[in-house]
């Protein structure tokens, strides 16, 4: 059973209000499903606290059918609606449902956008800040190495306990916005020093150094040891901020992986003990030039048709690094009136973007910076869209499947070009 400090106790008592006690309350039932022995204090959340379509607002239209239900009853879990207080937590809402200008390009109904509106301005009533983004650490939300947090949205998980040495669980709605009233999670998985440990080890021996690489190798990691912990070393050249979130959105596609190490690279990696914590390594992948073609051939193998009319950029969002490289492959270049491009990302880069002229570039050339979502999010994609062009191993595992599009995998290049021509000519160099 797990072991409450009197704090805790008080507020399971209902002494800081009935929301906090609702909160504890299905946080403690969340912590007795995992057996974890107390909770951890946490101060960053990230989550979609709140926010749904109109259709579950509907489904609790018998209490009263709006932002205050949902979060009471959906989020909370709860029997009873109650006033919503401010969040006592520091609190961030993750990607949402439509661009908030470029709803009516992305196929969004005047009703849909009404209720995006609604629900964006309880968001932020309630103290919740509106990053609308996968990428929270590109967007002002870094943690440091051995914070606790909660956070939704499986790219960011990997990469805050990979690459910062943040400590999460892969949460849901309901324990991140709960947690975002009691600041608190059960002290469980991530959060513990002993189940950081890597458990198979990825001998790298093919060399890796592009995005496009990076990709490739997280999606044969991820396939390789599904959802356990990952030790990779060998030829891993230039990491990056942008590489890792390439590299752990893709492992985190084909598997299940929510923290892996780097021999030298990670900072829970100085060394290969160290990343294994001195325990045996499990099994024993290598990554060569038979794997990576293999990789390549996978995930291309949604490709058939090269006449594409449609280029999905910004899975996981893009930095302001990724779109200065699109403003700049197509300097002199126009997108082929046949194909469209949709570079998503968050709207404080794009507010860099602004500043930098990007985005005004990408529009005279005939492409659109979008922020808030994506194409597999909201399923959207230009009308009449059938081949898609991604530089996402994320992005083209899952779009293909969700709307039925073929799909391409390449390079930010290949993808540039393929929206200027209408025609796919990329391949593995």
């Amino acid at each position: 059973m797990v072991q409450l400090t009197n704090e805790e106790r008080a507020m399971l008592d209902g002494d800081q209000g009935i929301a906090v006690q609702r909160a504890m309350e299905l946080l403690v039932r969340y912590a007795e499903a995992l057996d974890a022995d107390r909770f951890v204090y946490t101060n960053n959340i990230a989550g979609v606290p709140g926010s749904s379509p109109q259709w579950v607002k509907d489904y609790y239209a018998a209490d009263g059918g709006d932002y205050r239900a949902v979060f009471c009853r959906f989020d909370l879990d709860a029997d009873d609606v109650f006033d919503v207080p401010r969040m006592n937590a520091f609190s961030c809402h993750l990607q949402g449902g439509m661009d908030p200008v470029l709803w009516r390009e992305q196929g969004m109904s005047e009703e849909a956008f009404a209720n995006f509106a609604s629900d964006e301005r309880e968001v932020a009533a309630h103290g919740i800040q509106v990053l609308k983004t996968c990428t929270p650490y590109l967007a002002g939300n870094v943690p440091v190495m051995g914070e606790h947090c909660a956070w939704m949205e499986s790219s960011a998980v990997v990469l805050c306990n990979s690459v910062l040495g943040g400590r999460t669980n892969c949460e849901g709605r309901e324990s991140t916005s709960a947690a975002m009233l009691a600041k608190r999670v059960p002290n469980w998985g991530f959060h513990r020093d002993e189940f950081r440990r890597g458990h198979h080890a990825v001998q790298v021996d093919y060399p890796v150094d592009s995005i496009f690489e990076w990709g490739m190798l997280g999606y044969f990691t991820g396939d390789a040891v599904q959802d356990a912990i990952p030790v990779l070393d060998g030829r891993i050249e230039q990491p990056s901020l942008i590489r890792h979130k390439h590299f752990g959105a893709a492992a985190a596609s084909s598997g299940g992986v929510e923290m892996y190490h780097m021999v030298g690279i990670t900072p829970e990696a100085s060394s290969r003990e160290s990343a294994f914590g001195g325990a045996d390594c499990g099994e024993r992948f290598v990554y060569d030039a038979a794997a990576r073609k293999r990789i390549y051939e996978t995930l291309n193998s949604v490709g058939s048709c090269e006449d594409v009319d449609f280029v999905m950029l910004g899975c996981p969002h893009y930095s302001i690094e990724q779109i200065a490289e699109v403003a700049a492959l197509l300097e002199g270049r126009r997108v082929h009136e046949n194909s469209a491009l949709w570079v998503f990302t968050s709207r404080a880069v794009k507010a860099t973007a602004d500043a930098n002229g990007y985005t005004k570039a990408l529009r005279e050339a005939g492409a659109l910076l979008m922020t808030d979502t994506c194409s597999s999010i909201s399923r959207i994609a230009p009308p009449g869209a059938k081949v898609a062009a991604l530089d996402s191993a994320k992005q083209v595992h899952y779009l293909p499947a969700m709307m039925g599009l073929e799909g391409w995998y390449g390079t930010t290049a290949q993808c540039v070009d393929a929206a200027c021509t209408s025609k796919w000519r990329g391949g593995l160099a």
